[in-house]
């Protein structure tokens, strides 16, 4: 139920006895999110870092990648009202601002409740700082029209031309049960029992009214998004994001990341769109590859991380350059560098927030491992979607890689004190 002044009654038992203004300001959340970036920006965020939930975009797109990762798509349950569904996200916005503080979900939290009932936090992060912890909340397709036409919520005229449901690629494999979903949450933090704990409450708090369709643990952020941070690897051992937009690239960022008033969607202003790809790498036939033919693969030097063509990390791929046997470039046409790189693809750029996963063995005893691919753009239309049907149709790399989840939400802008994420969609 919703009272006159649109706050959710579950929202309402965490802020009643402190009053909103106190229950949120209280939190210190005034400085925006996007600013909050530069006061981290020299590495991994650290145990005592905390990044504020309210700001004018959502934390966690430019914020400095974290080390760990859980995120969570979910799907809303039959019979579920459209002002339940605004319950959801304000409930969701409210317990996001306290978890990034480093709070329990609510005043009474783990141990200050009644005896009789179960506590509102579940309390294996009590003691644990905030660890630079953010929470991302987006909006999937499914959420404006269901696969059969139905609009559950009276959406189906807000939905963004942007937020298509991305095309079957070439060799994709995907499983449905870890794919697609109508709201997804990415909680980050450089402590895992903080990001699991937080994905643990948030489900909790959505009982009844959504439940979760999948999830993936992720460790070694696979991509930097600030210029203090080092170049980490991936499973491949090579180093990855190399090239990546970071958040000092503000015009890079404004350009290929926010989404504008006059995308089509006015609503989505300050927002993004999410791109979630679960890459299983084939660890074995990877490592029984010679060092040349995993350099070919890649483009890039596997000990500094340099093009083929020359240079360090960071010098800029040279793809007239010929290979010093004479057999042709010294970055293949093939390769997964050539293929990705901005001067390939009319300049489309992605900013990219993946990381490692190992989800165990299969039946056949081979690791289940791989790149959880997370990347953020301003449209999928003329960004990933175009790069990715690139890769498809000629990446050396998809001999040791299969795509096996896919998933596309829309991130809306951020929430104002005392607001919640996804206020303006349904203004």
């Amino acid at each position: 139920m919703t009272d006159s002044s649109g706050l959710s009654r579950r929202g309402l038992l965490g802020l009643v006895g402190t009053g909103v203004g106190a229950g949120v300001l209280g939190l210190g959340l005034g400085v925006g999110a996007d600013r909050a970036v530069t006061a981290h920006a020299g590495g991994s965020s650290g145990a005592s870092a905390s990044y504020p939930f309210f700001g004018r975009h959502q934390s966690g797109i430019v914020t400095a990648a974290q080390d760990r990762l859980h995120f969570a798509a979910f799907d809303v349950a039959d019979g579920v009202s459209r002002n339940e569904l605004i319950e959801l996200l304000q409930d969701w916005s409210y317990a996001a601002s306290r978890l990034t503080a480093g709070l329990d979900v609510s005043p009474t939290g783990a141990t200050g409740g009644s005896l009789a009932a179960p506590p509102d936090d579940t309390g294996e992060a009590r003691g644990l700082p905030a660890a630079g912890l953010t929470v991302t909340i987006g909006v999937g397709p499914t959420l404006f029209t269901t696969a059969d036409g139905t609009d559950r919520f009276g959406l189906a005229s807000r939905r963004p031309p942007a937020l298509i449901e991305l095309p079957h690629f070439s060799g994709d494999q995907l499983i449905e049960a870890a794919s697609g979903g109508d709201l997804c949450i990415q909680a980050c933090s450089d402590d895992p029992q903080v990001a699991v704990h937080a994905i643990r409450n948030l489900s909790r708090i959505a009982f009844g009214r959504a439940s979760l369709r999948w999830s993936q643990l992720g460790f070694g952020r696979t991509s930097s998004t600030t210029r203090g941070q080092t170049t980490l690897r991936n499973l491949f051992g090579f180093k990855d994001g190399t090239a990546n937009v970071k958040a000092e690239d503000t015009a890079a960022v404004d350009e290929g990341v926010w989404a504008a008033a006059g995308d089509g969607a006015g609503w989505m202003a300050g927002g993004s769109y999410l791109v979630a790809r679960k890459i299983r790498m084939t660890i074995e036939t990877w490592d029984h590859a010679s060092l040349g033919e995993q350099q070919t693969v890649i483009g890039r030097d596997k000990a500094e991380g340099a093009p083929l063509s020359g240079g360090t990390e960071f010098t800029e791929p040279d793809f007239t350059v010929a290979a010093t046997d004479g057999g042709g470039p010294a970055i293949a046409p093939d390769s997964h560098v050539a293929l990705a790189h901005p001067r390939n693809n009319d300049g489309a750029t992605l900013l990219r927030r993946g990381y490692n996963f190992v989800d165990g063995n299969d039946e056949l005893g081979r690791l289940n491992a791989g790149l959880f691919f997370l990347c953020f753009n301003r449209d999928a239309r003329r960004q990933f979607v175009p790069i990715q049907q690139a890769l498809a149709r000629s990446d050396r790399m998809s001999e040791y890689v299969k795509h096996v989840g896919s998933a596309i939400f829309a991130i809306p802008p951020g929430a104002s004190e005392g607001g919640w994420v996804g206020e303006t969609l349904f203004a």
